[in-house]
C-alpha cells in the first residue's frame, strides 16, 4: 500500500505535534498564529509575482521573447510527425 508522508512524518505524528501545539499555545492563540502565517505566505507570493512582472517588463523592453512554449510545442509537433511517419509503415491492427 502506498502511503503519503509529509516530510517523512506519519499522520499519527502530525496529530501528536498538533496536540502539543494546542497545549502550548492554547485554543485562542492558534487562529492568530494561522492568520500570521497566512499573511506571511501572501507577502511571499506577492513578492514573487512582483519579481516575475519586473523580469517580464525588462525582457519586453529589451525585445526578448520569454514565451518558450511556442518553440517547445513546435519541436514536439515535429517529433510527433517524424514518429508517425516512421511508425506508419509498421503499425499493426490488434
Amino acid at each position: 500500500m502506498i502511503q503519503l508522508h509529509l516530510l517523512f512524518i506519519s499522520g499519527a505524528e502530525i496529530g501528536f505535534i498538533l496536540f502539543f501545539v494546542l497545549l502550548i499555545f492554547g485554543a485562542d492563540k492558534i487562529p492568530e498564529i494561522a492568520r500570521g502565517l497566512g499573511k506571511g505566505m501572501r507577502q511571499v507570493k506577492d513578492a514573487t509575482n512582483d519579481i516575475k512582472s519586473e523580469i517580464s517588463k525588462t525582457a519586453d523592453k529589451q525585445g526578448l521573447d520569454l514565451d518558450i512554449t511556442k518553440d517547445v510545442s513546435k519541436g514536439l509537433k515535429k517529433i510527433k510527425d517524424d514518429v508517425e511517419d516512421f511508425g506508419g509503415s509498421i503499425k499493426r491492427k490488434f
